[in-house]
């Protein structure tokens, strides 16, 4: 195959190096992307309880939609004919869509893989699908995604290495399919997926066939499957460093704020995870000083914000006492201010990030982080206090 060329997709360019950790843009065709960046997820063309606008606020410039699902509904003709994924959500910015791997081997019913691609039963009334490379770039295209990913297999862990080091074969196979099958726009991309376990021989083999192929950005897949965290930087140790500097790398599905500063300090640039919204949707909410269950009896008097240094309109606006009641009475608004936190958090995150690599200060700001995180949540207010 031909390589790409630099300037028919998006741009990456490092602007800045800490150690290992690299702070950048993508420039794209939706607009340019603040790396490392974290990606809010919109599985059904939404981020759950939160608005497009609400998301923009939060400091976020990319989200990710999930292939599977949209195919299943509303269809990815349809979205098109309603002008494509971002008129159809209202998200003007850019939008990367998974390949639907991973939801086939996790969601699907009687699924069967061989050469061609995979066949299965949808799991919400069990109508048959066939999903081949080419097809799962036909769906990603038709919804006008951003970047596109590559269909992969998706193995489930813990797997022996003959199974693993087997499904390599076909995702190989597969990503050169849908590198001839994807259509070259300015500004748009496709991601090849390093799969492999944690295995290091298996990784760098895979490493290898996918670079070998050519891609806008290189993903690392098949992690954030129970695996600890131990093993996966071990895993990331021995995988980044194989792959190419001048393009964006993707750590998929890691979502745990100790996992994602872990990974920028290995070199990651972009991250996506459900786990901020389902997160809020449940209750739980992310801080500076580690996560709070808001189900939790002890804020339901009190008067306190969530994180008296977070300027989201949640910590503004509302107190834990509150937010214990409408998470409690099971309220809408208890999802959607939680979920409107945590994705704030979630950006600052990054932000913070991108400052420390750029000052070449993220040493200290990683033993800060972990400083705030062992320190556990607020101090119980004392009964009298909660009354004034």
């Amino acid at each position: 195959m031909a390589p790409i060329d630099r300037d028919d997709g998006p741009v990456f360019s490092v602007e800045a190096r800490c150690g290992q950790a690299r702070a950048g843009t993508l420039r794209t065709a939706h607009g340019a992307v603040r790396t490392p960046a974290f990606m809010p997820v919109g599985t059904a063309a939404t981020v759950k309880a939160m608005s497009p606008e609400a998301v923009t606020a939060t400091g976020a410039d990319i989200v990710l939609a999930n292939t599977y699902h949209l195919m299943l509904r509303p269809g990815a003709e349809r979205v098109a004919r309603q002008g494509g994924l971002h008129r159809f959500m209202n998200w003007p910015g850019p939008i990367l869509t998974d390949s639907g791997g991973f939801q086939v081997m996790s969601l699907a019913q009687l699924r069967t893989v061989d050469a061609q691609g995979v066949v299965f039963r949808s799991h919400l009334d069990g109508s048959r699908y066939e999903l081949t490379p080419e097809r799962a770039v036909e769906i990603q295209d038709l919804l006008d995604a951003t970047i596109t990913m590559v269909l992969d297999e998706c193995v489930r862990l813990p797997a022996d290495r003959d199974t693993i080091a087997r499904s390599l074969e076909l995702t190989h196979a597969w990503a050169a399919r849908c590198r001839a099958a994807f259509r070259r726009r300015p500004g748009y991309g496709l991601f090849g997926i390093v799969q492999g376990g944690t295995e290091d021989d298996l990784r760098a083999r895979s490493a290898a066939a996918i670079i070998g192929i050519g891609f806008d950005g290189y993903a690392i897949g098949g992690l954030a499957v129970g695996e600890p965290q131990a093993v996966m930087f071990r895993t990331l140790d021995a995988t980044v460093p194989l792959l190419p500097t001048d393009r964006p790398r993707y750590l998929m599905g890691v979502g745990r704020p100790e996992d994602i500063v872990g990974a920028v300090a290995r070199g990651i640039d972009m991250f996506d995870c459900v786990l901020p919204t389902r997160s809020g949707r449940t209750g739980q909410a992310f801080t500076r000083r580690g996560t709070v269950s808001l189900r939790n009896a002890r804020h339901a008097d009190d008067p306190r914000p969530l994180d008296p240094a977070c300027a989201c309109p949640t910590c503004r606006g509302y107190g834990r006492a509150y937010l214990h009641h409408l998470v409690k009475a099971g309220e809408i608004l208890g999802a959607q201010l939680l979920t409107w936190h945590n994705l704030h958090y979630y950006q600052e995150l990054m932000a913070g990030l991108r400052i420390a690599i750029r000052e070449r200060r993220l040493d200290d700001h990683l033993a800060a982080f972990y400083a705030d995180q062992a320190l556990g949540d607020l101090p119980e207010v004392a009964p009298d206090a909660r009354t004034g």
